[in-house]
C-alpha cells in the first residue's frame, strides 16, 4: 500500500544515507546520568523500575513515551490525530508546486500513519493486556482503511505524477529523494490508480480479499489437527495432549527419538484440510488476477520489482545452479542419516521426510560433543550483551547503555531500553529489549521498527525506536540468564537489524532501517552470526559466570563444525520450500493442484518421498509475509558470507571495514538499490555463480578443527 508501503514491508524497516551535518542537538553529547553499563542490565534481574528523579513520578507516561498511550483509550486519540495530520498533509501534497517539498510531504504522510500502524503492530501481538491488544488491532484496522483510500486518491496521485514527469524538477533531484519518489509511484501503481474506475474498484477488492486470505491462512497454519486417540498405539499416546477421546497434534515432534511418534506427528499434523486448501488456492489466484490487473506476467515478477534478484528468472537460475552445486553433499548427507537410522532402528531403515531434523541433530551431537548444557553457563545474557557492545565500539564507535525508563513507558517490568550512541555523533535512537517468555507473548524472535528515522521540517532527526523480541528461558531469582549457543546466535542475528535501523539515518522515513527489499534486508543479521561463531569475537566476552573461565577455543570450532553436519541436506530443503514459493507464484493458472506440485518438487529438487495425503504447503506460513521471496533467506545469507570472507574474516574488528560497512551498506536502508550497496561494500559485482560458490564454500570443514579433534 502507498501511504503505509514502508512500514507494511515484511520485515521492518530500512536504511539512508548519513546525513552530511549532524541534526541539531545529536551532536557527541555528554552521558546521560540515567544511562548504566549495559551487561549489569540483563545480569542482574531487576525489580519494578521506579520513575527517574525529576519524571512525572504520579503519572503514566505512555508506552514508548508516547503520552496518549497510558491508557487502551489513547490508541483511539493517537489515531484521530494521525488521521487528521494526513487530512492536512493530502491537502498540501495536491496544493503544492512540483519539487523536493512534494517527496517531503508525502514521506511526511507515511510517517503520520506508520508512527501509529508500526507501534500498533507490535502492541497488538505483545502486550501483556488484552484491552491493550484489542485497542491496538482496530487502530491497525482503522489505518489500514484509510491507507486503501488513499491509494485510490487519483489526485493525490496526480501531484507525484506531475513531479516524476517534469524532466527538469526531476534531475535536480538527488538519487536518493529520487528514489523514494519512485517507490511512491511504484506503491500507488500495485494499488492500480493507474487503471480506469472499474479495474480501480477491481483492485481495491482484490487488495482487501487478499489481506483477509492472507489473515485466514496465517490462522489455519498454526490450528492443531485432532485424531481420535484410539488410532495410535498406546505406548506412543502420551506424547501428545489429550482432550477427552482425542488426541491434539499441534507440531512435528522434530527431535523425539521415536521414530513412531515423529511418524504419527508428521502424517497428522500434515494432513490435508480442505478449507485451508481452498484458502491458499484462492490465495494464489487473487495474487496473480491482482499482479496481471497492474499489469505483471505474474505476481513473482510484481513482487520481485525493485530487489537484489530483480526478476523471477534470476531467481530460477540461482536455485537450479545452488541444487546442481549441492546434490552430490545432499546424497552423502542422506546415506549418512540413512546409516544412522540402520544403527538405531534396523527394522525400518527408509530415510523418511521426518527423519531428516531427527538423525541430522543425533549426527552432529555423536561427532562434536555439542551438548548445550555444556556452553550455557559461559553465555550469560550480561556477558552477551557487552560482547555486542564492545564489538560495535570498536568495529563502528558505537556504545549501547542501559537507561531507566518512566512508568508506563514499557509493557513489562522486564523490558529494557537501550540508549544506541556514537562517540562523536551522539544519541541515535533506542533498542527496547523484550527478551524473556511470559504467556501469551508469541514464541518468536523477531525486531519491530516502532518509529522510524527521518530528517524533520525543523532539521532535527527523528530518533528511529525499536523492538528486539526473544523468547529466552526467565532464570531463577538471582542467577543470571544463561543462553544456549543457539539463543546466542539468535541475539546477535536480531542484534544485526537493530543496528540497520539505528545506522540507516536516512531523510525520508519511507526507506528507514530495515525498510529495504527482502533479499537485502536479511544481510546485517546473517552477517552477525558470522562474528557470533568467531572464537575472536567470543572470546572477548564468554566467560563462565561462576569462575570467570573463559570459554575453550576448541569448544567454538567444534560448535561450528558441527553446524556443517548435513548442512548441504538442510540448505538442500532451503532451495525445495524457495523453488516451491516460486512455482506457486508463478505462470497461472497452476498445471496442477498446489499438493501435486508440492509432490513433484519435493521428489526433484529435495530427493525424499513425499508422503501420501499430506500437504505440508498448508502449514507454510512464510507464503504470507515472503510470498515469492523465500528465496531472499538464501541470498542475504550469500551476501553476508562474501561480506564476511572479504572484508571481516582476517580481522573481526577492522575499524576501517566497519566504517566501510556502515557507509556503503548500513547508511542507505532502502534509499539506494540493494545491489548497488552490495557492490559497494564488495567492490565488484556479483554474479549468481558467485553467490552459490559462497554458500557452498560455507560447508567445507575447517581443516585445523579437523587435526585438532582428531
Amino acid at each position: 500500500s502507498a501511504m503505509l508501503g514502508g512500514c507494511r514491508r515484511a520485515l521492518p524497516a530500512a536504511l539512508g544515507r548519513a546525513l552530511r551535518g549532524r541534526a541539531a542537538g545529536q551532536g557527541g553529547r555528554a552521558v546521560s546520568t540515567s544511562w548504566c553499563p549495559v551487561g549489569t542490565a540483563f545480569d542482574v534481574k531487576q525489580q519494578q523500575q521506579q520513575p527517574l528523579r525529576g519524571g512525572a513520578a504520579g503519572r503514566d507516561t505512555g508506552l514508548f513515551g508516547v503520552p496518549e498511550l497510558s491508557c487502551p483509550e489513547g490508541f483511539q486519540e493517537a489515531q484521530d490525530k494521525a488521521l487528521q495530520e494526513s487530512e492536512q498533509l493530502v491537502q498540501k501534497a495536491c496544493s503544492t508546486p512540483p519539487g523536493p517539498e512534494t517527496v517531503m510531504i508525502f514521506d511526511q504522510l507515511s510517517d503520520s500513519l506508520c508512527r501509529v500502524a508500526d507501534l500498533a503492530d507490535f502492541v497488538k501481538v505483545a502486550h501483556p493486556d488484552f484491552a491493550f491488544r484489542e485497542a491496538a488491532e482496530e487502530a491497525c484496522r482503522n489505518i489500514g482503511t484509510v491507507v486503501e483510500k488513499l491509494n485510490t486518491d487519483v489526485e493525490l496521485c496526480q501531484s507525484l505524477r506531475r513531479l516524476l514527469a517534469d524532466e527538469t524538477v526531476l534531475s535536480s533531484l538527488d538519487p536518493e529523494t529520487r528514489r523514494v519518489a519512485e517507490l511512491f509511484m511504484f506503491d500507488f501503481e500495485i494499488s492500480g490508480i493507474h487503471l480506469d474506475e472499474e479495474k480501480r474498484k477491481k483492485a481495491v477488492e482484490l487488495n482487501v480479499r487478499i489481506l483477509d486470505l492472507c489473515n485466514e491462512f496465517l490462522i489455519g497454519t498454526h490450528i492443531p489437527n485432532k485424531i481420535d486417540k484410539h488410532v495410535l498405539p498406546e505406548h506412543i499416546r502420551y506424547n501428545f495432549t489429550a482432550e477427552g477421546n482425542y488426541l491434539r497434534i499441534a507440531g512435528l515432534h522434530a527431535d523425539c527419538p521415536d521414530d513412531l511418534v515423529r511418524e504419527a506427528a508428521y502424517k497428522i499434523f500434515l494432513h490435508s484440510n480442505t478449507q485451508q486448501l481452498a484458502r491458499l488456492e484462492e490465495l494464489l489466484a487473487s495474487r496473480n488476477s491482482l499482479a496481471q490487473l497492474v499489469g505483471y506476467d505474474t505476481f513473482a515478477h510484481r513482487a520481485l520489482q525493485g530487489t537484489m534478484a530483480k526478476n523471477p528468472e534470476t531467481v530460477r537460475q540461482f536455485l537450479e545452479k545452488l541444487s546442481e552445486q549441492l546434490s552430490k553433499r545432499t546424497q552423502k548427507d542422506f546415506e549418512m542419516m540413512t546409516k544412522m537410522k540402520m544403527k538405531l532402528n534396523p527394522h525400518n531403515s527408509m530415510l523418511m521426510p521426518w527423519d531428516h531434523p531427527y538423525y541430522s541433530g543425533v549426527l552432529r551431537a555423536e561427532r562434536y560433543n555439542i551438548d548445550p548444557g555444556l556452553y550455557c553457563p559461559f553465555f550469560s545474557l550480561g556477558a552477551c550483551m557487552e560482547g555486542l557492545n564492545s564489538l560495535f565500539s570498536q568495529l563502528l564507535g558505537i556504545s549501547l547503555y542501559a537507561e531507566q525508563t518512566k512508568r508506563g513507558e514499557i509493557w513489562s517490568e522486564d523490558v529494557r531500553k537501550l540508549a544506541v550512541v556514537h562517540e562523536t555523533e551522539g544519541l541515535l535512537g533506542y533498542i527496547y529489549c523484550d527478551f524473556f517468555q511470559r504467556p501469551d507473548k508469541p514464541h518468536q524472535d523477531c525486531h519491530f521498527t516502532v518509529r522510524g528515522g527521518r530528517l524533520k521540517e525543523n532539521g532535527e532527526y527523528q530518533l528511529p525506536v525499536v523492538v528486539l523480541m526473544l523468547s529466552l528461558p526467565n532464570s531463577a531469582r538471582g542467577a543470571p540468564t544463561l543462553l544456549s549457543p543457539g539463543m546466542m546466535e539468535n541475539l546477535f542475528h536480531e542484534m544485526g537489524h537493530a543496528m540497520h535501523s539505528m545506522l540507516g539515518r536516512t531523510r525520508y522515513q519511507h526507506v528507514t532501517g530495515t525498510r529495504c527489499a527482502t533479499d537485502f534486508a536479511e544481510v546485517p543479521s546473517i552477517l552477525m552470526e558470522y562474528f557470533a561463531n568467531d572464537y575472536r569475537v567470543v572470546n572477548q566476552f564468554a566467560r563462565h559466570y561462576k569462575t570467570g573461565q573463559p570459554l575453550p577455543k576448541n569448544m567454538v570450532s567444534r560448535l561450528c563444525e558441527s553446524k556443517k553436519v548435513c548442512a548441504a541436506a538442510d540448505m538442500q530443503l532451503q532451495v525445495f520450500y524457495a523453488v516451491l514459493d516460486q512455482i506457486y507464484h508463478g505462470k497461472h493458472p497452476l498445471k496442477k493442484s498446489t499438493t501435486e506440485i508440492l509432490k513433484e518438487t519435493q521428489e526433484k529438487v529435495y530427493g525424499l518421498p513425499y508422503v501420501p495425503n499430506t500437504a505440508w504447503q498448508l502449514r507454510f506460513s512464510h507464503l504470507v509475509g515472503y510470498g515469492a521471496k523465500y528465496y531472499s533467506y538464501l541470498m542475504s545469507r550469500a551476501v553476508a558470507s562474501m561480506v564476511w570472507k572479504q572484508c571481516f574474516a582476517q580481522n573481526p574488528f577492522d575499524r576501517a571495514m566497519g566504517e566501510r560497512y556502515r557507509r556503503e551498506m548500513l547508511a542507505h536502508g532502502g534509499g539506494k538499490e540493494p545491489m548497488l550497496m552490495v557492490q559497494g561494500m564488495l567492490q565488484k559485482s556479483p554474479s549468481v555463480e558467485d553467490f552459490v560458490d559462497a554458500l557452498v564454500s560455507d560447508l567445507d570443514h575447517d581443516f585445523e578443527t579437523f587435526i585438532m579433534d582428531s
